[in-house]
């Protein structure tokens, strides 16, 4: 269920982690800071409408973007074109903090067609 947070953002709990909207007032980006929970992983997934870039910033995550696995710490950040199939997994025991820029035409949660999902939500 989306709420807000105490500045009154866009923040949702899932069952990896949690998001918060920090920035969606421009027709062409939207910006979330997101947070995996230590031992949890977002749905492999991709998107018709947006392509991402992720910069983390504390935490140590595991992306796999299109197959191939990269492993990135603190100040480390990696591109994920539209359609790139991608998921962020965090195998530490420290929760894994990055900022998603997403850059594109249209950013609803909609937008999102999971390939794989640890929690049953793949299409």
């Amino acid at each position: 269920m989306v709420t807000s947070d105490k500045k009154g953002r866009e923040y949702d709990e899932r069952p990896w982690g949690t998001y918060t909207v920090l920035d969606d007032e421009c027709s062409d980006h939207k910006i979330k800071r997101i947070i995996v929970t230590p031992g949890k992983r977002l749905s492999y997934q991709k998107h018709a409408y947006r392509s991402e870039h992720w910069f983390i910033v504390s935490g140590v995550a595991t992306v796999v973007r299109d197959g191939e696995e990269f492993t990135l710490s603190a100040g480390e950040s990696i591109d994920l074109p539209v359609g790139a199939a991608h998921r962020c997994e965090n195998r530490g025991t420290e929760p894994v903090v990055f900022v998603e820029v997403q850059h594109g035409t249209y950013f609803g949660e909609d937008d999102i067609v999971r390939l794989e999902d640890d929690y049953g939500r793949a299409e």
